[in-house]
This record gives C-alpha cells, sequence and structure tokens, in this order.
C-alpha cells in the first residue's frame, strides 16, 4: 500500500483486525507515530462513516496497514464523502469560525 494521508478513504475489514468483522468505510485524520505497537501495526486516528459518507464517530484504531484498502488517493477538496456538512445538509469547503459573543 501507498504510504497514507490525511483525508484518505479507507475499507477497513478483518484483514486490518479482527474488530472488522463487519467492515467500515473509515476518513484518516492521521497516523498516530508515537505509541507504541507491535510489529506489523499502527495506530490511526479518523472518522468512521456511515453508508453516505458521513462521520458518525471520532475513532482511535490499532490496524495492521497491510490489510487496509484505500478507496480513493487523497481529496483536494472537501466536497467528497465525509466533508463537513453545513446546517442544511449542504457540503461545505471549510468549517466556519465560530463567533465570539461580548
Amino acid at each position: 500500500m501507498s504510504a497514507l494521508a490525511a483525508g484518505d478513504l479507507l475499507h477497513l475489514t478483518s484483514a486490518a483486525s479482527v474488530q472488522f468483522g463487519k467492515p467500515i468505510l473509515f476518513r484518516l485524520i492521521r497516523v498516530m507515530t508515537d505509541r507504541i505497537t507491535y510489529d506489523g501495526w499502527i495506530w490511526i486516528e479518523g472518522y468512521q462513516l456511515d453508508e453516505k459518507g458521513d462521520a458518525v464517530a471520532r475513532r482511535e484504531l490499532f490496524v495492521q496497514p497491510a490489510g487496509l484498502r484505500k478507496l480513493n488517493p487523497s481529496p483536494r477538496s472537501s466536497t467528497g464523502p465525509g466533508a463537513p456538512r453545513g446546517r442544511d445538509g449542504g457540503r461545505r469547503a471549510t468549517p466556519s469560525k465560530a463567533r465570539v459573543r461580548g
């Protein structure tokens, strides 16, 4: 597998870890290199996606990289599955900044 990058859409099955007997879709935030692992395993952080591509849970997972299946290259924009959605359900390119009330 090519190097993992933030934004990669991954298909996780039991080949990655026995915990994925029921496969999931996962949008990668980062590979956590600061954690001690067994040889052939890594920690990854990201979002589990539902069938529509919406994030349903933020997770940290212990997986075998050889079992990860990358479904697409890292997106160049935030318009694909798992991209943030506005309140009306439409995609937005970047999260809006919260206004501070004083």
